[in-house]
Formats: C-alpha cells, sequence, structure tokens
C-alpha cells in the first residue's frame, strides 16, 4: 500500500508541476504581451512628439509670403500687354526677373508699396517667357516662384488698323474707322472692348460694315474744337476661336473747325462753309454724262499734293487694256472714296470748263497749274484749307448715293440704320 501511495503522490506531483508549467507559460506570454505594448506606445509618443517638433520648428521658419505670378505656368496664349504680372500677400517683393527665350532681360517695376511688379513695355508675340520672384515678410523670411508662360503667335491674334491717327486735328466728318486684319466673329467682344468719346458729350456708336470693319461716330457731325478718345482694350480679347486680341492703346484728336463743302453737280460749282458761313463758291467740272459723279456726304480720306491716276485702276479701260488716262502729276488730290472718287486740281482742261461742262470719269475736277505750285488757282486753294474728315456733299448728280463702306462715308446711312449695325 506504501509503494501505491507513493505512487499517487508523485501523479500528483507531477500534475502540479504540469500545471505550473502551463501557469508559468501563461504568465510568461502575458508578461511578454504587456512588455511589447508598453514599448510600442512610449516609442510612438516619442516619434509623434518629435515629428511635431519638426513641424513647428519649420512652421517658424516658412516665411508669410505668397507671392503669386500671372498668367499661370505653362500657359499659352498669354497677352502682350497686361496679362504678366507679380502680386504679393502677407509681404513685399525684393526681387522680379522676366527673360524670353533667348535669354532677353525684360525691364520691369517693383511697384512703390512692394506689393507688385510689371513689365515697363509691350511683350513680344509667339515668345515664351520666364519670370522668377522673391519676396520677404515683416520678419524678413524669404519666399521665392517660378512660372513660364507663352504668348500668343500672330497666327492667333488679331489687330485693328484705325484712323485717324493719335494727336490729329481732322475735319467734323470723321468717323473712327477700325480695321481689323483677321475676321472677327464675336462682335459683341471686341465692340464692348472698344470705347469712342467725345468732350462734346455726343453720343457716339459703333457700326460694323463686314467681320473686319468697325467705324464709330455720332449722329451728327461732331462739334468743332471737341475731342475725341478712342481706348482700345482688345489684349487677350478672342475676336475668332482661338485668335486673341493684342492692343492696349488710348488714341486722342482734336476735331478743328466745321467746314463742309457742297458740289451741285447740275449748277457745276461747289460751295464752300466753314461754322456755317460761305467763305467761298469755286467753278467745278465733275462726272461727264456717261461717267456721273456719286451723290451723297463724302468724307476726306487723304491728301495728295500730287499723285498718279491711272483709270487701268479703276476699271476705264481701252481696246487694249490700258487705262483711258493715265496722268501722272495730278495735283492736290483729295480721296473721297475707296473705289476711286477724288476731288482735285485739274490742269489739262480748258478754263472754260469749270463751271461749264462737266467732263470728268466721276471725279469733282478744280481749275488748277501744272505742279501744284501756283497758289491761287483754286484747286490749291480748296486743297490748303481742307483737313482730312472734312466733309464734301454732292448732290443733283445723274449717279446713285455712294454706298455707306465705299471710303468713310457712312454719313450716309440714317441713324436708326446706323444703330443697328451695333453689337452692344
Amino acid at each position: 500500500m506504501e509503494k501505491r501511495v507513493m505512487t499517487d503522490s508523485k501523479r500528483r506531483h507531477r500534475g502540479l508541476a504540469a500545471a505550473s508549467v502551463v501557469l508559468g507559460g501563461v504568465l510568461v506570454l502575458s508578461a511578454c504581451g504587456g512588455g511589447d505594448g508598453e514599448a510600442d506606445s512610449a516609442s510612438g509618443d516619442s516619434k509623434s512628439s518629435s515629428q511635431s517638433q519638426v513641424d513647428e520648428a519649420a512652421a517658424k521658419e516658412t516665411s508669410k509670403a505668397r507671392i503669386a505670378i500671372a498668367p499661370k505656368n505653362g500657359a499659352q496664349n498669354a497677352g502682350i500687354n497686361k496679362d504678366a504680372k507679380v502680386t504679393v500677400s502677407d509681404g513685399t517683393l525684393t526681387e522680379v526677373t522676366m527673360t524670353a527665350q533667348d535669354g532677353t532681360a525684360v525691364e520691369g517695376q517693383i511697384a512703390e508699396d512692394g506689393k507688385s511688379w510689371t513689365p515697363s513695355g509691350q511683350l513680344e508675340r509667339a515668345t515664351t517667357y520666364k519670370i522668377s520672384a522673391s519676396a520677404k515678410d515683416s520678419e524678413g523670411r524669404e519666399a521665392h516662384e517660378n512660372s513660364s508662360f507663352s504668348t500668343v503667335s500672330q497666327a492667333n491674334s488679331f489687330i485693328g488698323n484705325f484712323t485717324p491717327e493719335d494727336g490729329s486735328t481732322v475735319g467734323v466728318g470723321m468717323p473712327v474707322s477700325i480695321n481689323f486684319n483677321k475676321a472677327i466673329t464675336d462682335k459683341k467682344a471686341v465692340q464692348s472692348a472698344i470705347k469712342v468719346s467725345s468732350s462734346s458729350g455726343q453720343e457716339v456708336v459703333g457700326h460694323w460694315f463686314n467681320g473686319q470693319r468697325l467705324d464709330f461716330r455720332p449722329q451728327d457731325y461732331w462739334q468743332e474744337g471737341s475731342q475725341v478718345t478712342l481706348k482700345l482694350d482688345l489684349d487677350g480679347v478672342e475676336g475668332a476661336d482661338g485668335v486673341y486680341g493684342v492692343q492696349q492703346k488710348t488714341v486722342t484728336f482734336t476735331v478743328g473747325r466745321n467746314q463742309v463743302s457742297t458740289v451741285d453737280v447740275a449748277a457745276k460749282t461747289m460751295t464752300v462753309t466753314q461754322d456755317g458761313k460761305t467763305v467761298k463758291t469755286i467753278p467745278i467740272s465733275a462726272g461727264s454724262k456717261d461717267n456721273p459723279t456719286y451723290n451723297g456726304r463724302m468724307v476726306i480720306s487723304e491728301k495728295f499734293k500730287e499723285t498718279r491716276m491711272d483709270g487701268a485702276t479703276v476699271g476705264f479701260t481701252d481696246d487694249d487694256g490700258k487705262g483711258e488716262y493715265d496722268i501722272k502729276d495730278v495735283p492736290h488730290a483729295m480721296r473721297l472714296s475707296t473705289s476711286g472718287t477724288f476731288i482735285h486740281g485739274n490742269y489739262w482742261g480748258d478754263d472754260s470748263i469749270f463751271g461749264k461742262v462737266n467732263t470728268s470719269h466721276g471725279c469733282v475736277g478744280l481749275n488748277d497749274a501744272k505742279g501744284a505750285g501756283d497758289a491761287k488757282q483754286d484747286g490749291a486753294w480748296f486743297y490748303d484749307n481742307s483737313i482730312t474728315g472734312d466733309v464734301v456733299v454732292v448732290k443733283n448728280s445723274p449717279d446713285k448715293t455712294i454706298k455707306p463702306d465705299n471710303g468713310l462715308n457712312g454719313w450716309n446711312m440714317d441713324w436708326a440704320q446706323w444703330k443697328a449695325g451695333s453689337a452692344v
């Protein structure tokens, strides 16, 4: 029995030992698990604290100045006048450099308050530019920004050739006439970017004759002595699909005395008035029965002391194709229409035709001398006393009224018709 008891005791001790081993294993495993969790937590807190310190330190070193460059980086078809600009908030600009693709520096100026920079002049078309800008905030911390863009190409841009010229003095009939070098499809956008105003306060309205010509005028002739201003704000305006304006310009001209000359074809005379008073009556020779002069109100658009007139250029040809006339030194010639109507001196006609017979191919002729050197001649007097923009009214001719777009002759359209041609 003793032997059996001993055996049971051993078994009990073995069972306890095994239990101990299992419990010990659990404790050990628990201790290991707990130890790893505490270590990870401590490590994470350390890393987070470390990153926060780095971020805080970096934030203290970062400039508050914010630089903005226009056009945006990579932009295409940028305007050449006003698109390029650098601005800064919460700081002041310290340096801006701008260079063309060939390395040429573009001059510019930082504003007095240090908040902006613009180029000093017009940029070139179809050119890539780079801008590098630096600024400082109130604590002297620096900020930098770089950008690159390309300006509009000639193929993707349009300009308007205008008359009259800046600083000129013109007659009361001179419209502002703009001829675009490309067809305009968005007429409203283009016309909205053009302003014509007069110191007289007259209402000025634009009229489109076609997709490339836009004229401006008041209801009645300009008031003498007034100042007229044309402002072209076309830079960046899309006039047709993918075609942009590039002009940013202001033009001012002065309206001179009010001179209107009335040609009576039937009476073969021209009466010249200035400010409503008759200053001279001149005998003339207008278009013949076969080639009558247009009726209507016409505006002198060009003046030439002498010029060549070849009939072939306006459709008057002989059987051999040569002009019915070719006069190389027509004196005191002033253009009244695009199609070739002039008022000019005539030295080749006999003195007896003036005031008596209409003999021309449609022009209005005044007695004159060869060489345009005799100031006493009617042709010379009228030339010397006329300026571009003066009005010449032709009446009592058997021909039709000249078309409004044949020259600067929109006055042959009534006000309602004129305004109907506006896009705004």
